[in-house]
């Protein structure tokens, strides 16, 4: 695979053809679970961003690579249980079907998780603004 995309569009294009089909489908289930995420390339993989990324996800030779975050896999660890993975990551194997309603649950999740985190981020900024107007 070509590493020079800057799209998701091309990442896909750039996939071996067997695997173009889950990925499309892949980004449309995320993209519905985040309806107000961009997509953009970072680490080379396609990642949803909002207030921070949520989630990536890449083809591998045996395997899809989906990265919701620490406290993604953590939140769902039980259901994530049968498949191979580290802090950060998960890897659903090519020769089964992907688990979308899962990969949906934990989408919102990262969705809920960043917009407080934003939302605090701002609460803080205010407080600091006036105790500085005080």
């Amino acid at each position: 695979m070509d590493n020079s995309f800057t799209t998701i569009d091309e990442y896909i294009a750039n996939a071996a053809e067997e695997d173009r089909e889950t990925l499309r489908e892949l980004r449309r289930v995320i993209s519905e679970a985040a309806p107000e995420a961009t997509e953009k390339i970072s680490y080379q993989m396609p990642t949803f961003f909002l207030h921070g990324n949520l989630v990536h996800f890449a083809a591998f030779k045996g395997h899809f690579g989906f990265y919701p975050a620490p406290t993604g896999i953590e939140a769902f660890q039980e259901d994530l249980s049968k498949y191979k993975g580290s802090k950060g990551a998960i890897q659903f194997p090519k020769d089964k079907p992907l688990p979308y309603e899962l990969i949906i649950r934990i989408v919102k999740f990262r969705v809920e998780e960043n917009v407080r985190a934003n939302e605090a981020k701002k609460a803080k900024k205010r407080k600091v603004k006036d105790a500085e107007v005080k």
